[in-house]
């Protein structure tokens, strides 16, 4: 008869009372009812369907699952507090409560509740009635508990489809469950409530939340546990809701986080999609109902219909001579006169026959225990398939919820209220029997809210309140980040101050941004020829690389090159091993390259603040970016490296150039672009050099042509110029690091200690339980866990929050939705913040070539390297805009430096050696 694998479960249920003969005709006549897996299976993938469509902009006019969004972001996360009323109109009764959260002692929720009645005639009655009848006995509740004058925030669970734009409106869709108050559909129920309270003046209510019940029951089970993300009523109706990604709701602005959505389920069927498994049955239901034509699935699955369904069945079969012997009593044939309450107590193991003779006396059929054990029968089916359809509609939900997670295996828990499920004593067993079969890859707990909605609705309102707090905030913290166009306009200015005092003799020595002359003094024209080895030392790796420069018709450079590590040891360690292991890495190179042998030209890529005197000679300023080798300050380096070279005794080299990395990169785009006058590197550190009139530059003598000029801007703000724009933070990040009260700008703008500014405002937050539950992890206190690209990755727009939050897991820490929000909101208020300070700079630097040269507008480029500049996804756009509003008279263009400084150090060189051609002939 194909009734499968449900077939054997119901049967296993019935009591061994031998059946009579007619019981097979009973299972045909039921047969609609009996579903098989493959049909739940097909219910499933029709709701999933549905679900998607009322999620869409495009499908969700004609949807009949509404999915509507309830502005609900956040589950409570157990630091909630405070004192709250909560009121829950869903039926003919409706309840009042007010709830004391108090997070210090272990989660302690203090309640007190009072049921009031919503008489027939009000239910009936027009929208003002029924709003001054909640009014009153609101009044009423607050008058018993002496709190009239508190102005308490209210949560208020209203169990009807309503539309909503914030948290606090609720435009209701169509009344459901016999009410059917005139003038409130269409119209929002919290303004009507509020007109109410003000109607009678006695005393004040703040309506903070309005919620659904079903999502009052997810948030009542997910204060006690947090992987709580759907909520479940089987009861007098049937709805469920869970967290969905906001990316996925086409209805509601932004794609960070997530919102509890309202799906709305009893209507799924309305657009005729259950037609195949609908019965007579259903449909008589229907037509007798107030409402035809809509909840066609609640009528075939809530504790409203069960009981009506039944006594429709147990009505035919009489008609039909298979129950009762034909006998059809006026109690039997009136509607309400069989309930689901009968239901239950039939089905009950024990005394389940006992109570379906009583009942059925009641309704004066004078009942065989044949008709009871049929009559029992008829029950378990209806209810069964009940508890069907509800786990295929579920199974959709947490099949979606594992999808959005891209999990192979979804846990997560439930939180479920109402009285089918509560009372009914084989429902629940069989719902989760049946749910399990259906998803095998979910692994879901099933949390009985034990104090209904109105607690979720003051749990509502209480989240509400700790993110309206927390928001503020972290409001505040992150302010003193925000820079406003003056504040960015008075850096530009202040560097500009700086930049003048590094070119004057005078105030030379005590200006903290050095102005270095570089002794460059050309970029290439193009004319350069010849083989060029180049170093590029910079930071925890470095280059050899050998350039090969082609002039001509068609000019080409090619370029071959190796990475070498340079060991921690060897960083912080004495000078001469310094030099000794980048000398062992040049002499593996030249091997490499089969060139060791002739005496070449090199340039040397330093990117470190070096004095020069000359284009072959840099004495070490100062070391930065983690290098603390000894004997090497106050030395040219140039020097070094040839002695190292002598030691080694091996291959001889030429040192035509030492070249700061900035410059290197000037020199790479110049070559491409010649309109390039300003080299910038925003990575690991920042600097940036650009072309300067001679007659500026006092400490070098002559006063024609250009020189370029290495800024070593990283020190601005060393001398407390920027103090009131450094935060706590980046007082903190300084403290910590090598060269504490050194490179201050460089610190609020590069990819070495935006992490660390980052980590140190996450640690803030966690500590105030805002992140990670208030948990500092270890890893939150590792030093140099957020580097550069982790930020970049984290910032991107493509990336959902599911993919940041695998980020965070690799970095080992534990997020939630909402952590993941704020951990990106704070990387882009860092690295916005970055970028104007970079912009600013920039501003200073191109306004001064333009007033160099006395022009009205200046068309420049930029050569531009450094892996935040680079890698990061927003940090290029933001500055070019920064620049371009502080410095609105140059058009300012910005280069990427393909090849890196190493082959501006060979073109320097080869300009170098170009020169020094020329000078001899």
């Amino acid at each position: 008869m194909g009734q499968n694998c449900q077939r054997s479960a119901v049967d296993a249920e019935r009591p061994t009372i031998r059946p009579p003969l007619n019981e097979t005709k009973i299972d045909k006549y039921l047969y609609a009812m009996r579903l098989s897996d493959e049909t739940l299976m097909d219910i499933m993938s029709r709701f999933k369907q549905e679900m998607k469509n009322g999620l869409s902009r495009d499908f969700n006019p004609t949807a009949t699952v509404k999915m509507l969004p309830t502005f609900v972001r956040s589950i409570p996360d157990g630091s909630e507090k405070g004192d709250f009323i909560a009121l829950d109109l869903g039926g003919s009764s409706f309840r009042i409560l007010r709830v004391q959260v108090n997070h210090e002692k272990n989660q302690n929720v203090h309640m007190e509740s009072e049921v009031y009645d919503t008489p027939e005639n009000i239910m009936h009655g027009s929208g003002s009635q029924l709003f001054d009848h909640v009014a009153e006995c609101l009044g009423d509740f607050m008058e018993k508990r002496n709190i009239k004058d508190k102005n308490l925030p209210v949560g208020f669970t209203f169990s009807f489809p309503c539309r909503q734009s914030k948290i606090d409106e609720g435009i209701l869709i169509t009344w459901t469950k016999r009410f059917k108050a005139s003038g409130v559909e269409g119209a929002d129920v919290v303004k009507l409530l509020h007109k109410a309270i003000k109607k009678r003046g006695d005393y004040d209510a703040n309506i903070v939340a309005m919620v659904n019940d079903t999502v009052g029951t997810m948030m009542t089970c997910g204060y006690d546990d947090q992987q709580c993300e759907v909520g479940l009523i089987i009861g007098t109706g049937t709805n469920a809701c869970y967290m969905e990604e906001l990316r996925h709701i086409d209805l509601v602005e932004g794609d960070e986080g997530r919102m509890c959505i309202n799906t709305e389920w009893g209507a799924f069927g309305d657009d005729g999609s259950l037609e195949d498994i609908r019965t007579e049955f259903d449909r008589e239901i229907d037509r007798g109902s107030l409402n035809p034509g809509k909840q066609l699935f609640e009528k075939m699955v809530s504790g409203m219909y069960m009981g009506e369904l039944v006594r429709l069945i147990l009505v035919k079969m009489a008609k039909e001579g298979l129950l009762f012997e034909g006998r059809i009593t006026p109690e039997l044939l009136t509607r309400g006169k069989f309930n689901t309450n009968d239901v239950s107590a039939i089905e009950k193991n024990k005394e389940g026959l006992h109570n379906a003779k009583e009942i059925l006396t009641r309704l004066g059929v004078e009942p065989s225990d044949e008709d009871c054990v049929s009559v029992q029968h008829v029950c378990t089916i209806v209810s069964f398939r009940s508890a069907n359809l509800v786990a295929a509609t579920l199974g959709a939900v947490l099949n979606r919820l594992r999808d959005n997670k891209g999990t192979p295996r979804l846990r997560t828990t439930v939180g479920v209220d109402g009285s089918l499920y509560k009372t009914h004593p084989q429902y629940s067993r069989r719902f989760h029997k049946t749910l399990r079969r259906l998803v095998p890859d979910s692994d879901v707990r099933f949390l009985l809210s034990e104090s209904g909605s109105g607690k979720g609705a003051a749990m509502v309102t209480a989240v509400a309140y700790r993110l309206a707090e927390q928001h503020r905030q972290i409001e505040e913290t992150l302010a003193h980040f925000r820079l406003t166009k003056e504040m960015l306009l008075e850096v530009k200015r202040r560097m500009r101050v700086e930049m003048e005092m590094g070119l004057r003799k005078q105030t030379h020595d005590k200006a903290v941004v050095k102005m270095l002359p570089s002794f460059v003094r050309s970029t290439p024209d193009g004319t350069e020829h010849g083989d060029f080895l180049a170093l590029d030392l910079g930071g925890t790796n470095f280059r050899v690389l050998l350039v090969k420069i082609r002039s001509g018709k068609k000019r080409t450079v090619e370029m071959h090159n190796k990475i070498y590590a340079i060991p921690v040891e060897i960083m912080q360690g004495t000078g001469e091993e310094l030099f000794d292991h980048i000398v062992s890495c040049i002499s593996d190179f030249l091997d490499y390259m089969g060139i060791k042998g002739p005496r070449m030209p090199l340039g040397f890529t330093f990117s470190f603040p070096v004095q020069q005197k000359s284009l072959d000679a840099g004495i070490l300023i100062t070391w930065t970016k983690g290098f603390k080798a000894s004997d090497c300050v106050g030395h040219d380096v140039a020097t070094l490296l040839r002695d190292a070279v002598k030691r080694r005794e091996e291959f001889d080299l030429d040192v035509v150039a030492v070249v700061n990395d900035t410059v290197g990169t000037m020199m790479t785009c110049a070559y491409e672009e010649p309109t390039c006058e300003v080299g910038l590197i925003v990575g690991t550190g920042s600097n940036a050099c650009y072309m300067e009139e001679m007659k500026n530059v006092e400490m070098v003598e002559g006063t024609e042509g250009q020189m370029c000029i290495n800024m070593e801007w990283g020190a601005f703000g060393d001398n407390g110029s920027l103090d009131d724009i450094r935060t706590h933070y980046d007082k903190l990040v300084d403290e910590f690091s090598l060269n504490a009260g050194k490179q201050r700008f460089e610190k609020m703008i590069s990819g070495m200690y935006l992490g660390e500014i980052v980590r140190n405002i996450l640690i803030d937050f966690t500590k105030k339980g805002f992140l990670f539950r208030g948990q500092i992890s270890e890893p939150l206190k590792t030093r140099g866990i957020f580097e550069t690209k982790f930020l970049s990755q984290i910032e991107s727009d493509r990336l959902a929050l599911l993919q940041v939050r695998a980020i965070l897991q690799q970095l080992g820490l534990n997020s939630t939705c909402d952590d993941s929000i704020l951990v990106k909101t704070v990387c882009g208020v860092v690295s916005r913040r970055a970028a104007q300070l970079c912009g600013a700079g920039m501003a200073a630097v191109v306004d001064k070539i333009r007033e160099n040269r006395g022009l009205d507008r200046l068309n420049v480029t930029v050569g531009v390297d450094g892996t935040l500049y680079k890698l990061h996804p927003h940090f290029s756009r933001i500055m070019y805009q920064t620049v371009k509003e502080l410095s609105p008279k140059c058009n300012v263009s910005f280069l990427l430096s393909e090849d890196g400084s190493g082959k501006g150090a060979a073109l320097i060189t080869a300009v170098g050696v170009r020169l020094r051609g020329e000078t001899s002939s």
